[in-house]
């Protein structure tokens, strides 16, 4: 993990390596920009609201309790949502960009990437990189977040390896 723990900007790269799937049977998951409640762990809702799946400037909406579920009582959760528009994406080099446009997660600015790199030699495996930038979050430890980036990928990837090694 390298991270960058500043005032104005926190930014994190995590990475999870697997070893049945190849980057080219995970990429198409992570290409289908409305679909990842999928393969998330506590997202519920993913689906499109402007735009066409995996086109530059297309717009899901995502609400689950996955990244910060803060306990209102016994009985409840507050449902996490957010808006999120593709910025880039480059099928050659299978990777993508996007920002999160509004939410009630308390992110103010937020810029995400993620790659899949193929694995070297035997042709077997990949490496999945997540990468962020986002403003401080009050009330929230960066090193808290980087580890819920981090289990969720790793989550999410095994969701994934299954789904087509098997």
């Amino acid at each position: 993990m390298e991270q960058n723990i500043s005032s104005q900007t926190w930014e994190a790269r995590v990475s999870t390596k697997l070893e049945k799937a190849t980057a080219h049977q995970i990429w198409p998951l992570f290409q289908d920009f409305f679909g990842l409640h999928q393969w998330f762990p506590g997202l519920a809702i993913c689906h499109g609201i402007h735009g066409t799946n995996g086109e530059p400037g297309c717009v899901r909406y995502c609400a689950g309790f996955g990244l910060k579920t803060e306990k209102i009582n016994e009985e409840e959760s507050v449902l996490r949502w957010s808006t999120e528009r593709l910025i880039a994406i480059d099928h050659a080099q299978m990777t993508f960009s996007y920002e999160i446009v509004d939410c009630n997660i308390g992110f103010k600015s937020y810029v995400s990437s993620i790659k899949v790199v193929p694995a070297g030699g035997s042709g077997r495996g990949c490496v999945v990189e997540w990468c962020f930038r986002v403003d401080p979050v009050v009330g929230w430890k960066f090193e808290d977040l980087v580890g819920r980036y981090e289990v969720g990928l790793q989550l999410m990837t095994k969701k994934m390896e299954a789904a087509v090694t098997e």
